[in-house]
């Protein structure tokens, strides 16, 4: 991402991250690969019923236009997942008759096809939207490569429908989605398969005359994750199977609805969401003398509603806004059962108690415009309930195993911040510091080393680390979050940006071997810079740069991944008013990004320099 502080759990990207870490943080406070941002499309939840993670190759730009980050926890609709922030995505309006279509290859056998087409008539579109990318990948490990080291690849597809009526003061849109994607891990025999859909319904009344406006909004979601994981041999020579998953079916369900009046004027919103989901995953482990031996079924259902209270009022260069949420979440049915394959006899048995509780959220804010500088200021509290996935499902990376713990309870995050933005002339900027407190936060905490027999896990090959998701006293952050544009001539646009966070944990009692330690894969210090050059009529050159310092791989910070540059350029050659070429290099430096780090000491990297060239077209009403 070329805006510090947002980025997913790892530093991989999207091309060769496995489904199940791609959870999107904000601020270097998530300690694991759970989504701690709610990311949203048209105010549609984009998270995995299961594992609370954003399968981004099924939101293809083609039908997208712009997308809002909102800071802090929030208060409003799905208040409950959105801890740190917000990614609010907003489908694009489009023209009966508008149609694209990119397609570009490169080095890494890159393949990749997007396309849109609107179709219309009288108070009526519908927009048509598909993706498929195909990557050859590249071999993640450097120094101490061996035959179980494979390339990292990526299949993907996504199609999406979305139609949209005008009916006088109403407006009807529904959207229909599917995908599906297939990736090689990087290791002989571990590979992930994902698939799923979604349907939504929205019907918006638009307030008119100082009337009231309303909003009804419901949607369903479907996914089913396979993915399996080797035991890897010592130098890296061979591998072994360790788990097989081989289904994840999983479904969610949600509704929200909202009334907003004008009272005085004080905007007021009053609303509720309920949301629920429900999975298991479905597992083979134990390999033993050629075959797995052992079957694992565990999962369960999470449900949570809420009501809430929004306000903002206006007086003059003032503005003020407040918000409320009450939230009562649920976790239950909860099940894991582990049986001998060829006796069928049960080994393991458990059906834990159901947990429940109510919680109260907050969000207060103020804004003092002062003509070319705005003064601004938010207090905020917020809450995320453990996904299915926390709960219930062990992982395997390698030889580390992460164990799912049943007993895990909600994180809750307070937090303060105070900042400034504005303009002069062709300069703009904004200016955030803040403080944040993640109390009960859910992390994998190393509680054995391989060699071993643990109880539950099973063994722990040399070289491997056990972890377990447990609630670990609290993480403490405070930081800065700068960025300045400015254009110095018309055809000439610069960018800069910084964030630096200073993240700690403080594990109490449950875990003291953790306090003063920084959270897992957190940096400390993000800086990007970017330019948009309009260097002749047609001809436009773009470029980004983002650097980060140091990040840790573990809980114990005792497997550093070095800082990291990367600098991605594009130029774009307008050969036609509805055709356009390019050429892209991502990593132009051919810099080596560590991505992860083994207890044995081997190291793996992002992708290396890749080149794409592409064609862009666009057909119809709008040029």
């Amino acid at each position: 991402s070329a805006i510090p502080g947002v980025s997913l759990f790892r530093r991989s990207s999207s091309l060769s991250a496995n489904p199940t870490t791609q959870g999107l943080t904000l601020r270097g406070i998530g300690p694991t690969g759970a989504g701690r941002t709610l990311v949203t499309l048209d105010g549609v939840p984009q998270s995995d019923p299961f594992g609370g993670w954003v399968i981004w190759s099924a939101l293809p730009n083609q039908g997208l236009s712009t997308a809002r980050i909102v800071r802090g926890a929030g208060a409003g609709p799905y208040g409950a997942g959105a801890l740190t922030g917000v990614i609010d995505l907003v489908s694009a309006a489009g023209v009966p008759g508008d149609a694209s279509l990119d397609i570009s290859a490169g080095s890494l056998g890159l393949r990749n096809v997007a396309g849109a087409f609107v179709l219309g008539a009288p108070n009526l579109s519908a927009q048509v939207t598909g993706s498929a990318t195909k990557s050859g990948g590249w071999i993640a490990v450097g120094n101490g490569r061996g035959n179980a080291d494979t390339p990292i690849t990526l299949e993907t597809w996504s199609a999406s429908a979305r139609l949209a009526a005008d009916l006088g003061p109403r407006v009807l849109a529904l959207r229909a989605a599917a995908f599906g994607e297939g990736r090689d891990s990087g290791l002989r025999g571990a590979a992930s398969n994902v698939s799923g859909g979604q349907v939504s319904a929205t019907l918006v009344q638009v307030s008119q005359d100082h009337g009231p406006g309303w909003r009804l909004q419901g949607w369903a979601t479907w996914s089913d994750l396979a993915n399996t994981s080797v035991a890897v041999a010592p130098g890296r020579a061979t591998t072994t199977p360790a788990n097989d998953q081989f289904r994840t079916p999983s479904r969610g369900f949600g509704v929200n609805m909202a009334l907003r009046q004008s009272v005085g004027g004080v905007n007021i919103e009053l609303g509720a969401d309920l949301r629920t989901a429900e999975g298991q995953t479905h597992e083979l482990f134990r390999f033993q003398n050629g075959a797995f031996t052992r079957l694992r079924v565990a999962g369960g259902r999470t449900f949570d509603v809420g009501l809430y209270l929004e306000s903002d009022w206006r007086a003059g260069p003032w503005l003020l806004t407040g918000g409320a949420r009450l939230d009562q979440w649920r976790s239950d049915s909860a099940v894991r059962r582990e049986s001998d394959l060829a006796s069928g006899l049960v080994t393991l048995d458990q059906a834990p108690l159901d947990h429940r509780g109510l919680e109260t959220t907050l969000r207060l804010g103020i804004r003092r415009d002062l003509g070319t500088l705005n003064l601004r200021a938010a207090a905020y509290s917020g809450f995320r309930p453990p996904t299915l996935n926390e709960l219930h499902r062990p992982f395997r990376v390698g030889n580390d195993i992460t164990e799912a713990n049943v007993a895990l309870t909600p994180e809750r995050l307070v937090g303060i911040e105070t900042g400034f933005d504005g303009q002069i002339g062709s300069v703009s900027w904004k200016a955030t510091v803040f403080a944040n407190r993640l109390q009960d936060a859910v992390t994998n905490v190393t509680i054995g080393l391989g060699p071993g027999t643990f109880a539950t896990a099973g063994f722990v090959p040399a070289g491997g680390t056990l972890r377990q998701r447990q609630n670990v006293g609290q993480i403490n952050a405070v930081g800065l979050e700068a960025q300045v544009v400015q254009s110095p001539f018309t055809d000439l646009q610069l960018r800069w940006a910084v964030s630096w966070t200073r993240a700690r944990v403080d594990g109490d009692v449950l875990a003291p071997q953790l306090t003063g330690k920084r959270p897992a894969q957190s940096a400390t210090l993000t800086l990007t810079a970017g330019l948009d050059w309009q260097a002749l009529p047609r001809l436009n050159f773009a470029a980004d740069l983002r650097y980060e310092t140091e990040r840790w791989e573990d809980d114990l910070n005792t497997r550093r991944l070095s800082p990291a540059a990367t600098v991605n350029v594009q130029a774009r050659w307008q050969l036609s008013d509805r055709l356009e070429a390019y050429l892209a290099a991502d990593n132009l430096a051919n810099t080596s990004p560590q991505t992860g780090r083994t207890a044995d000491g081997v190291v793996s990297y992002g992708a290396p320099r890749a080149i794409r060239l592409g064609l862009s077209m666009k057909t119809g009403a709008t040029p």
